[in-house]
Order: structure tokens, then sequence, then C-alpha cells
């Protein structure tokens, strides 16, 4: 019973590969302690599963903050402006900076929304996107498709 507190912060250290190790621990325990092969490997895939939609829902939940913190920083400013954006997450891992640009305005008769061209500043490496934006009651938000490769993490 010792080993469930070790899974437990392995799980939590949110990298898909601790997962997959906790996965097997716990699948390990469970059928050691249960004398059982099925039960341990039935615990393994629910503890493998359960802990790869902690690692996704965090995720989205961390690329939703990034994508909201450069939306705000559009915000009302007028087209060929240029300024900084910045992300500070509760958690000080993967905080995110960039510039963007207003690149054009985008008017019709559903909302008001902005096309962007932005970077994402990873130490010495810059890369450069474009999004939209569009403002919806009060607040700005992001407003692109999901790109349907991984080009750029978790901020896609």
């Amino acid at each position: 019973m010792r080993a469930l507190p070790l899974a437990a912060l392995v799980l939590l250290a949110g990298c898909t590969s601790s997962a997959r190790v906790t996965a097997v621990v716990t699948g390990g325990v469970a059928g050691a302690s249960t004398g059982s092969p099925a039960i341990g490997f039935l615990v393994g895939v629910v503890t493998d599963a359960a802990a790869n939609y902690v690692v996704r829902v965090v995720g989205r939940t961390r690329q939703g903050a990034e994508q909201d913190a450069i939306a705000a920083a559009v915000g009302d400013l007028p087209v060929g402006t240029s300024a900084n954006w910045k992300i500070e997450h509760t958690i000080p891992i993967g905080d995110e900076h960039g510039r963007f640009q207003v690149v054009r305005a985008i008017d019709s008769p559903l909302a008001a929304c902005k096309e962007i061209a932005f970077s994402v500043e990873d130490g010495k490496d810059k890369s450069w996107y474009t999004a939209n934006v569009c403002k919806q009651a009060d607040t700005w938000k992001w407003a692109s498709a999901e790109p349907a490769v991984a080009r750029w993490g978790f901020l896609q």
C-alpha cells in the first residue's frame, strides 16, 4: 500500500511517460496484492487512461489560457499595431511570451474580428503564426480552428 502515494505523485507529474510508469506500478501493485494478473492488467489500463485524460485536460487548460492572453492583448488595438503578449501560469512551468501584430480587421454582422500574426518565443527560438480573434460580448476570444499537425505544442 505504500506504492499508492508514490504512484499518485508520479501521476501528478503530468508527463505522458510518467503516466505510463504510474499505470505499470499501480497495475503491478494491484496484481501482486490480489494475486490476479487480470485485475493488475485492468487496474493498469484504467490508470493509464485516467492519467492520459488528466494530462490532456491540463494541456488544453493551459493552451486556452495562452490563447486568451494573446486575444486579450489584441483588444481594441488598431490595424498595424504591434505589442507584446505574455502568460504567467499558476504553476510557473512553460510560461510563454512573444509579440503580435494586428494584420487586418474583419468586420461582419456577426462579430468584429481581427487577423493577427504572433510569435512564440522559446529560449532563443522565435516562431511566427497567424490566427483570428473575435470580440465576444466585452472580451476578445481566440477564433482560429485548431491545426491538424502538432507544430507548436500545447499552444496550438
